[in-house]
């Protein structure tokens, strides 16, 4: 009897050790309120680093010195500002940057679709249209400067200065390369 009680216990045992947690629900690795607590630091930093395109290109010739295009692969490879890095912001992670951009104090220049005009192909504008989303709401950009900015200073570079200017993309002060450059 002794011995099928043990036998009993040691199988219950040997059950409840192999047993399967329950599916608990973890919560996905989103902070809204840190990335909210961010964006005031954010802003008064960003400030400061708002450059015109004489400033912008001035910067990019300076030894060291990396523009850096998050907007789509496709957009890219069809036309980007000559000596871009690109890194898809869908690919921003603390490895893939520090890939390209190994060191915190690199400057580093962004632009997006949103700061060229005259070519809707490979710089379409990021402009909410009030009329398409049946809404009566002011129009807005939702430039990809923003989170993109956000996201490198979020990951600790502080020396990232953004193109402020909307500038023609017939402008001969930009050089442009990519398979639609002309």
């Amino acid at each position: 009897m002794k011995i099928k009680i043990i036998t009993i216990i040691l199988c219950s045992l040997s059950l409840l050790c192999n047993a399967q947690p329950t599916s608990t629900k973890r919560k996905a690795n989103v902070d809204f309120d840190a990335y909210e607590k961010l964006i005031p630091r954010v802003k008064t930093h960003r400030k400061g680093k708002l450059v015109d395109l004489p400033a912008f290109l001035k910067m990019a010739g300076e030894k060291g010195t990396v523009i850096l295009d998050t907007r789509s692969d496709s957009l890219f490879i069809r036309k980007h500002i000559k000596g871009a890095i690109h890194l898809n912001f869908a690919d921003f992670t603390q490895q893939n940057l520090l890939r390209i951009i190994p060191h915190a104090d690199t400057k580093i220049l962004i632009y997006c679709n949103n700061n060229f005009i005259d070519d809707q192909v490979n710089f379409a504008s990021k402009e909410v249209v009030p009329a398409l989303i049946k809404k009566k709401i002011a129009p807005i950009s939702l430039a990809l400067n923003i989170p993109t900015y956000i996201n490198l200073y979020g990951y600790g570079y502080r020396n990232v200065y953004e193109l402020s200017e909307l500038v023609s993309t017939q402008d001969k002060r930009v050089t442009f390369e990519g398979t639609n450059s002309q």
